[in-house]
């Protein structure tokens, strides 16, 4: 434990920055996986406003911001054409 004022005020800053950061990177987790899974455009489109507003608090670095936005895309386009294809089955199983 440090002896000096300003730098016990300095640790309980720091606690508080990294709890804040900790709920940010966990909604960060929910939000990319939960677009990835489901494609939707809704989802892709929140997950991505989270990424680039946490970039920009400097919780997460702007280049790990734009690598996670591309592989979000990626995964969103093989999950919405997983679950085109899926539909497209359901509907020729009608007929």
């Amino acid at each position: 434990m440090a002896n000096i004022k300003s730098q016990k005020k300095r640790n309980l800053t720091n606690a508080k920055a990294q709890e804040r950061n900790k709920a940010v990177k966990s909604e960060l987790k929910t939000r990319i996986r939960t677009a990835a899974a489901t494609g939707e455009g809704d989802a892709v489109r929140i997950a991505q406003k989270r990424l680039d507003k946490a970039a920009t608090k400097g919780v997460i670095h702007k280049n790990q911001a734009a690598r996670r936005k591309s592989r979000l895309m990626k995964a969103a386009a093989l999950s919405a054409a997983a679950h085109a294809g899926t539909e497209a089955e359901a509907d020729t199983d009608d007929e």
